[in-house]
């Protein structure tokens, strides 16, 4: 059984396929869209409150010709104390499918192991592989000619400014290095990058393609892409004030943008909070994609799901 917890859990000829499959989907959109779940049931387990996560993914199980589940936490009896051995036994007697978006990474990873359908991480505190292989589609999608959507990655350079220890960042991590992309880090001391995504990326077989600076304009020089992402993620507000005083020298302004290539571009996985990780010209800006970026979720995550379900016939 295949699952998609991490961004390396595809092998590079999925990450092909789910690049093209993306593009046609996008382009065919409300004309033709192949049933890949045609007949199937897919539950979503949603931990955590979602905007562009679960109204791509509902959209998403519905195009494909499946019909999808949506189930809080709360509204099954994990959240009251089930295990997950029985949870994962059940529902792989009832559904073809889970996309989970969930605080522990090992949570999800327990689904997958215990249960017999195929699951897809929809987020956790780890990692946000859906997020991140929107984000490199969005990228190919400028760059390529339509046809060579990972070629177009390979040697560009991410600059990525904040909360350089935090999901995205860590997903970043991942899939530079499997893209061929060179990734600049740049946070305060405290919030680099941690074992645990060393260890995964050391396992993965990949080498690493990421450096970190504590110095803003060392990583958006020259670089492709700006990115950012909120600085207090869900279940940090305690942590707030001391955040944002620790981050304040990372915002994405105009000045740190013309460090970057001439054309670059600025990415945010949203939602943004104007005014601190990244200034309002900057977010809406001739530069900016997030809308874009925002879109290819739904059709980056179809096909995901689309290949997986091929790989699990």
């Amino acid at each position: 059984m295949q699952h998609f917890l991490k961004e390396t859990d595809f092998k590079p000829h999925q990450v092909a396929e789910v690049f093209s499959l993306a593009h046609a989907f996008k382009k065919g959109r409300g004309r033709h869209t192949p049933p890949s779940l045609k007949g199937q049931t897919w539950a979503m387990i949603f931990s955590k409150s979602s905007t562009r996560t679960r109204v791509s993914f509902d959209v998403g199980i519905h195009e494909l010709g499946g019909h999808p589940i949506f189930l809080n936490k709360n509204d099954i009896q994990l959240g009251r104390g089930e295990s997950i051995y029985d949870t994962a036994n059940v529902l792989s007697r009832f559904v073809h499918g889970l996309i989970v978006r969930t605080f522990d990474q090992r949570e999800i990873e327990q689904l997958a192991e215990l249960g017999s359908i195929p699951v897809i991480n929809a987020l956790t505190d780890f990692l946000h592989p859906c997020q991140i292989f929107t984000d490199a589609f969005s990228m190919a999608e400028r760059w390529s000619d339509g046809t060579n959507f990972l070629e177009s990655l390979r040697g560009r350079r991410i600059a990525y400014f904040g909360d350089t220890a935090n999901n995205i960042a860590n997903s970043w991590i991942l899939g530079a290095a499997m893209f061929g992309m060179e990734l600049a880090l740049a946070g305060p001391e405290g919030y680099e990058p941690g074992e645990e995504i060393r260890n995964v990326l050391a396992q993965s077989g990949y080498a690493p393609t990421w450096s970190f600076t504590t110095d803003a304009t060392v990583a958006a020089k020259d670089a492709d892409v700006l990115y950012t992402d909120t600085w207090v993620s869900m279940g940090q507000e305690e942590e707030s004030a001391e955040r944002i005083a620790a981050m304040k020298p990372y915002s994405v302004t105009s000045d740190l943008m013309r460090l970057g290539k001439k054309g670059a571009l600025f990415m945010h996985d949203l939602p943004a909070y104007k005014g601190m990780e990244v200034q309002e010209d900057v977010l809406y800006g001739p530069q900016s994609i997030i809308f874009d970026e925002a879109e290819n979720r739904l059709h980056t995550q179809k096909a995901i799901m689309a290949v997986l379900a091929e790989a699990n016939r």
